[in-house]
């Protein structure tokens, strides 16, 4: 009798193992999606920061219904483009936030207005360009020049967009302010990594010049003069960047006011 108990016990196991088995042998996650941010009006790469000050790309796979959670964020690199390799077969809504107009707009009832994210059936390898409408765009002027233990540089800062159009796509969203448009700081990231930006900036080094309400505007297109801080050792290599924002936070709400970048450069300090 006991032997036969024994028996049917071990039978329930092995079958309920087999059961545990069949319910975690799912397929591997091995789509791959790759993508790149561009501004609409140029085609050129949106430069951001390596971060959670950078470019966020959210993926939702819309396989599970209408109340399904979305991916976790992830960000874009400093020049634009992104990747992730280890997603699930499915359908998948793909947008991006950053210094630019918000792809997706709604009004404070939470209803959309507008829509420009992408829907996507992901089941292989798979590229996507997110067009966008940047805030400002970062240019370089000349090259660094070293001195002393010092970097100094020069950038030019122009609007990506007028204001009446910012104004047409921000204003429908509620509590709008002429403020937004404002251009706050102007930056200059000094570090020893190449995706030198606010993430990666070394304090001892790295500058910036503050303004208030629309004062920066007469120097819209201008050469703007940058200086790093304190004094890099001799023979070390560096990277800067300049970066420059607006006072408008995307997401609306998040509180985080995404800087619009230049190309990084490296700069060699002389022995």
């Amino acid at each position: 009798m006991k032997n036969r108990f024994f028996s049917i016990v071990s039978m329930l196991l092995l079958l309920s193992s087999c059961n545990l088995f069949k319910e975690d042998n799912y397929e591997i996650p091995a789509v791959t999606l790759k993508g790149e941010v561009v501004d609409a009006q140029t085609g050129e790469s949106v430069l951001t920061d390596q971060g959670s000050e950078g470019i966020r790309v959210r993926l939702t796979e819309l396989s599970w219904g209408d109340n399904v959670e979305h991916n976790p964020d992830f960000y874009c690199m400093p020049d634009g483009t992104f990747q992730h390799t280890k997603l699930f077969k499915g359908n998948y809504n793909i947008t991006v936030d950053g210094p630019f107009i918000p792809l997706v707009r709604k009004d404070v009832n939470n209803t959309i207005l507008s829509d420009d994210s992408k829907n996507m059936e992901l089941n292989g390898t798979h590229e996507v360009k997110m067009e966008v409408h940047p805030f400002l765009k970062i240019e370089w002027v000349g090259e660094p020049v070293v001195s002393n233990g010092k970097i100094s540089a020069q950038i030019r800062v122009t609007r990506g967009i007028n204001e009446q159009f910012f104004k047409d796509k921000i204003e429908p969203l509620g509590n709008y302010s002429a403020d937004f448009f404002n251009i706050t700081d102007v930056q200059f990231f000094v570090s020893y990594s190449s995706t030198v930006g606010y993430r990666a900036r070394d304090e001892r080094w790295s500058s910036k010049i503050e303004y208030s309400g629309r004062n920066f505007d007469p120097l819209l297109g201008q050469v703007i003069k940058l200086e790093s801080v304190g004094e890099i050792p001799a023979g070390r290599t560096v990277f800067v960047r300049g970066a420059s924002r607006i006072n408008y936070d995307t997401p609306r709400g998040s509180g985080t006011r995404r800087w619009n970048y230049n190309e990084a450069k490296r700069v060699d300090i002389p022995q």
